[in-house]
């Protein structure tokens, strides 16, 4: 977002752009390091912002913003869960990009950019009901997503569903061992058996 200076949409463009920067270095942080390792003061110097500016827009604090975060990063995850998806009409093919297009994030992150609520919602659950709904809202939404391409591609309604839980499960744990092992096979081999479990619904 441009900011133009001595003009009165000023403010504005700052504010915003400030605000902005606030919530990607947030969501980066939290699936990088979790909610207790993500401190106001390091979010302020990833985002270069003062900590008053954080507190500005985020008056709820840590909490507050952690939410906001979370989803804007599951915004950003359903945008890479479409692309898969969007890629081909043959359902069993799609499921197996999603896969594969984590696995590439991954590893060009340096086995630091995943899932963007896993760590959060790990950490927070019984402690924050906010960002409990949050994790679960992001996780309903990735199902929904994936029901509905398998619906669309011939698997039945009453399977799409359990079947979407199946796929965003096993994701999650091929993401997990990538990351312990700084190594993608877990979740290619992710893909080459989601193939197979989706062309046994559409038998």
């Amino acid at each position: 977002m441009g900011v133009q200076a001595q003009t009165s949409g000023a403010p504005v463009a700052e504010a915003g752009d400030s605000r902005t920067r606030i919530v990607r270095a947030t969501a980066l942080l939290l699936q990088r390091q979790g909610y207790e390792g993500t401190s106001i003061k390091r979010i302020s110097a990833e985002a270069k912002v003062t900590q008053g500016s954080v507190y500005h827009f985020f008056p709820g604090g840590k909490e507050q913003l952690a939410v906001e975060a979370l989803r804007y990063g599951a915004e950003e995850f359903t945008e890479l869960l479409r692309a898969g998806l969007d890629s081909t009409e043959d359902p069993a093919e799609a499921v197996a990009a999603c896969a594969l297009r984590l696995a590439d994030t991954l590893r060009v992150s340096g086995w630091t950019d995943g899932c963007p609520v896993a760590a959060t919602a790990l950490e927070t659950i019984g402690a924050s009901p906010d960002l409990q709904h949050a994790s679960d809202q992001a996780l309903r939404q990735w199902q929904d997503l994936l029901s509905a391409k398998l619906t669309a591609g011939g698997v039945p309604d009453d399977a799409a569903r359990g079947l979407a839980c199946t796929i965003i499960s096993t994701l999650e744990g091929a993401e997990l061992l990538c990351r312990v092992s700084a190594d993608d096979q877990a979740l290619r081999t992710a893909a080459r058996h989601l193939t197979m479990l989706v062309r046994l619904h559409l038998a």
